[in-house]
């Protein structure tokens, strides 16, 4: 049985510094005591409480003379608080992801914010986050209880909301409650709070479930990351969650050919030591997994993994790995023909001319073209060599990647594979593994859209496991780069004024955010067009390209004011240039007043038709002779562009053929007169 264990097994960056400097302490021979467990792990806690540390329940339980040690989940504010007014001496060992979240929550609300908490309500960590919202706060631990929070509470859509993570949140669970709060929330601020160490962990945990045929996973029951650990795996294989060695007695590994290890954040090395220890003895493990607890490494990546394999599989017959330069004598779809100055035959599988799928020798190549090659492998008895092309190219490339790491450089490459928990990029031959975390700008972007598509990214890491190299790049570092370079040009040459093409990034209730090339700025709802409008959405639409122009800058703050609506499409320099006083239009009545009627003169402008310029005789109120809907004749008697008022009458149509009635009416009363007399 083949035992694998994930390198990011064990003590996080967070626990590890509560840990030792709580032991450091006590090697110093001070008293003290902590708030709460320091990590979730009983055999940790059991080895402190034989040092002499003392668990407490309360701020107000200090023995006296003794330093108190906050836990790295972090406590509720007001024991802080607490602990200051009472000049109780202690030491904070709050993670400092945990800490990052409590300032997020102290600069970006109020008591009008509504702060999101994704994560368990019971959780001390949760608690102690919760304690420093100054307003309303939720908290839902998957996307079902976000659902229902969303369906009942429909007022929260006209609050200010602010999102944030509890640390060890699972990531699975993540993406689907980012994509509700997008949908419902469009004003939502999101922090992604998540700890970089607990995402690595989980899909690491992952992409090693789904090559194994069983889970380990070690750790205190009472640890939620390692709780989350184990509901990532156990979707792959069997998964068990043991918090010692003494547990593995209860499984059956009868038919496992290969079992992962993983264990979560609060659990010691010697412990993980132990497990592997006690597997490796009990199975025959055909790999010696324990070198120390803290260099045992295997596959970060089980895609990148089976190229690897597959890649050695085919050399192990190799012969020799000299290089040599080969002429192309022929070409065709399967290999390409080259002689190298020997008797034997050379040839190139198609399949080892470039590790770019998109690469075709029959295209790239010609007779005569000399190419740079190593020999995999002789067979004297056919007389032919085996040579390959990307080998050679991997070689040089490598050279190439870990200069690249070294001098910060920036490379280019091709995204050939979108897989669990990031992309492979070829850079130069070389598959440069992504993390999901690291191939877009934003988390919640989709990797589908990078495939087949070149990058620029930067190589963070180059590793050696058992032989392989291994990369590991981040595109997202070169457009964090980018973005912070176009923002130093913008404000550079910045005035107001200036004209810019821009996409419409996010809507919020009271404007749009717009990227006008890697600065954003706002247009608020009043600068969206003449007309009321109720949201932006009225207007605009996310993703929509439009033509923005800057209002206002305040370069201290970093803040662009934008404006949208055009002076030429302003209805009132429309009214001006087409419809001068005496114009006789259609309108439709909107309003009803004890004075008049208002009726539309164009769109964005409404006139008054006085009460006595409805009719040609005397009515006590509008509603007497029309109604809201109706369609009007109407002229234009007079326009105040100062107060923006336009005066309408109907009677003045009307009036003409008043006249023309009772003058007629006057005539046949004359012509009656004359007949009897």
């Amino acid at each position: 049985m083949e035992i694998k264990l994930a390198k990011t097994a064990g003590f996080c960056f967070g626990v590890n510094r509560a840990v030792d400097m709580l032991y450091k302490m006590v090697e110093d021979g001070e008293k003290v005591c902590t708030l709460g467990p320091i990590i979730h792990n009983p055999q940790v806690i059991d080895d402190l409480a034989e040092k002499g540390v003392v668990i407490i329940d309360s701020e107000k339980d200090v023995p006296e003379n003794t330093k108190v040690v906050i836990r790295t989940h972090g406590v509720e504010k007001q024991v802080i608080d607490s602990l200051k007014q009472r000049n109780v001496d202690y030491c904070d060992a709050t993670c400092p992801f945990v800490r990052k979240i409590h300032k997020i929550i102290t600069d970006n609300s109020d008591e009008n914010t509504l702060v999101f908490i994704a994560g368990d309500a019971n959780h001390p960590e949760v608690q102690g986050i919760r304690s420093y919202c100054k307003g309303e706060s939720v908290v839902f631990k998957n996307s079902d209880e976000l659902e229902k929070e969303v369906e009942n509470h429909p007022e929260y859509a006209k609050k200010e909301i602010i999102v944030v993570w509890q640390t060890t949140f699972n990531t699975v669970e993540y993406e689907k409650c980012l994509k509700n709060i997008k949908k419902h929330y469009t004003n939502a601020k999101i922090f992604d709070t998540i700890c970089s160490a607990t995402n690595e962990r989980q899909e690491e945990a992952m992409r090693l479930a789904s090559v194994c045929d069983a889970m380990i996973i070690v750790g205190g029951r009472q640890s939620s990351n390692t709780a989350k650990l184990k509901a990532v795996c156990e979707n792959c294989c069997p998964t068990y969650l043991i918090e010692t060695a003494k547990e593995l007695s209860q499984i059956d590994f009868s038919g496992c050919k290969r079992v992962g290890v993983t264990a979560g954040a609060s659990t010691p090395a010697a412990i993980i030591k132990e497990v592997l220890s006690t597997m490796s003895e009990n199975t025959n493990a055909i790999e010696n997994v324990i070198e120390t607890a803290e260099e045992v490494a295997t596959t970060s990546n089980a895609e990148d993994m089976s190229f690897m394999e597959a890649l050695e599989e085919s050399l192990k017959n190799m012969s020799t790995d000299q290089k040599v330069l080969g002429i192309v004598t022929g070409i065709s779809p399967s290999e390409i023909q080259v002689d190298i100055g020997r008797k034997q035959t050379g040839y190139v599988p198609a399949d080892e001319y470039s590790a770019d799928p998109t690469a075709d020798p029959m295209k790239e190549l010609k007779i005569g073209d000399e190419i740079n090659l190593i020999i995999m492998k002789t067979n004297d008895q056919e007389g032919t060599i085996m040579l390959s092309k990307k080998r050679y190219d991997a070689q040089g490339a490598w050279d190439k990647i870990e200069a690249a790491k070294e001098n910060d450089e920036v490379v280019t490459g091709t995204v050939t594979d979108v897989i669990k928990g990031g992309v492979i990029v070829v850079v130069n031959g070389v598959r440069v593994f992504v993390p999901a975390s690291l191939a877009t700008a934003s988390r919640g972007d989709s990797l589908d859209e990078l495939l087949k598509t070149k990058v620029d990214l930067k190589i963070i890491e180059v590793k050696a496991e058992r032989g392989r190299k291994k990369a590991v790049g981040s595109i997202k570092a070169v457009l964090r780069e980018a973005r912070k370079a176009a923002e130093e040009a913008f404000w550079a040459q910045a005035e107001e004024g200036q004209v810019y093409q821009g996409t419409v990034k996010s809507l919020t209730n009271y404007g749009a955010f717009v990227d006008i090339g890697g600065v954003d700025g706002m247009v608020h709802i009043s600068e969206l067009s003449w007309k009321r409008i109720k949201h932006p959405s009225d207007v605009l639409a996310i993703g929509q390209e439009i033509e923005v122009f800057v209002k206002a800058l305040d370069k201290e703050n970093k803040k662009i004011s934008l404006g949208y609506k055009k002076a030429e499409d302003n209805p009132w320099e429309i009214l001006r240039r087409d419809y001068p006083v005496d114009t006789v239009i259609e309108s439709e009545i909107v309003g009803m007043t004890t004075f008049g009627a208002f009726a539309t003169v164009i769109p964005g402008i409404d006139g008054l038709i006085h009460i006595s310029q409805i009719a040609d005789q005397h009515i006590s109120k509008p509603q007497d002779v029309l109604k809201i809907g109706e369609k009007v004749t109407c002229k234009i008697t007079a326009i105040d562009f100062e107060k923006s008022r336009v005066s309408l009458s109907i009677r003045a149509l009307l009036a003409p053929k008043a006249e023309e009635e009772a003058v007629e009416e006057v005539a046949e009363e004359a012509t009656e007169e004359a007949v009897e007399e």
